[in-house]
């Protein structure tokens, strides 16, 4: 019987903030004792987040259930053992003591590793969330707190035209759709 024929997915519980760490471990130490064949994938769920820093717009990975891996493999003979016993891994979830691990459901499996696939299209096609003519308050930058009105809007780099009153004067500000919320 070919060992994949039993793959189920498990979700490992890890120490929060390790888990790309901990992911490197088990991938590391499950082909060093020559378990590879039970271990078909091990996942790290993140999502895309995207922060503003000093200005500039940051895509960052950010795992989404922060303490959790998932892996992929037939947990027979040592494997389980194995996984359990690498640093910073605290156990697999659902498991009771002395008992095997539970294995998830097909459909929590496809809930998170859809996750992962939404995430990416999620962000390419949001829809303009703003309208010419609309008051929006700048959140971050050198004018924020300053309130302006929507003069343009440019599609495909996701910019603003904003006319702030600055010293009593009317003037453009290209701002990012992220840098200015609606009043």
């Amino acid at each position: 019987m070919a060992a994949d024929s039993v793959m189920k997915w498990y979700v490992v519980r890890a120490i929060g903030g390790q888990e790309n760490k901990v992911k490197a471990y088990i991938e590391t130490e499950i082909s060093r004792v020559g378990l590879s064949d039970y271990v078909n994938q091990v996942i790290v769920p993140t999502e895309k987040v995207i922060q503003i820093r000093n200005g500039k717009k940051v895509n960052r990975e950010r795992a989404f259930f922060p303490g959790y891996i998932m892996v992929e493999a037939n947990l027979s003979g040592e494997v389980p053992h194995v996984i359990r016993a690498i640093t910073g891994v605290i156990g697999f979830l659902g498991e009771v003591k002395g008992g095997d691990p539970v294995p998830m459901r097909k459909s929590e499996v496809n809930r998170m590793l859809g996750k992962v696939d939404e995430l990416s299209v999620q962000d390419e096609n949001m829809a303009i969330p703003f309208n010419i003519g609309e008051t929006v308050k700048v959140v971050d930058g050198p004018f924020n707190g300053f309130d302006g009105t929507i003069e343009k809007i440019n599609e495909e780099k996701r910019k603003l035209e904003v006319m702030v009153k600055i010293f009593g004067r009317k003037t453009p500000l290209e701002l990012s759709y992220m840098q200015v919320e609606k009043v």
